[in-house]
């Protein structure tokens, strides 16, 4: 399985980004499947984003709901982060992650719930 994130970059508060994670080797459609996103900000550990399961339903973190939010592509497996309104505490080393957890849920799952990583693509917000 290989996971290649992209769309990172420099864009002010307010703004929006995307984010792109192209799947080689993981479905991600089977109801066990679990795809999605975490962040690293400088000096902090790895924290859960945003998720969508094998049926479609996503979840994001509080912090982030209502901004924030995982989409698949399942014939491109392609997963997607949509950011909206970026507040500068959004900067961070973005992360795609796949497996399968117990459950697909942004509040439930943690770092060793994915067994697959990407390389990570950094969003920096400026006020």
């Amino acid at each position: 399985v290989q996971l290649v994130e992209s769309g990172g970059g420099s864009v002010e508060a307010g703004g929006s980004l995307t984010l792109s994670c192209v799947a080689s080797g993981f479905i991600g459609s089977t109801s066990k499947d679990c795809m999605g996103w975490f962040r690293q900000a400088p000096g902090k550990g790895r924290e859960p984003v945003s998720f969508i399961d094998g049926d479609g339903y996503t979840t994001s973190v509080e912090s982030v709901k209502g901004r924030v939010y995982a989409s698949k592509d399942n014939a491109k497996n392609t997963l997607f982060l949509t950011m909206t309104s970026l507040k500068p505490e959004d900067t961070a080393m973005y992360y795609c992650a796949a497996g399968r957890p117990y459950w697909c849920r942004a509040w439930s799952v943690d770092t060793t719930s994915f067994d697959y990583w990407g390389q990570g693509t950094q969003v920096i917000v400026s006020s």
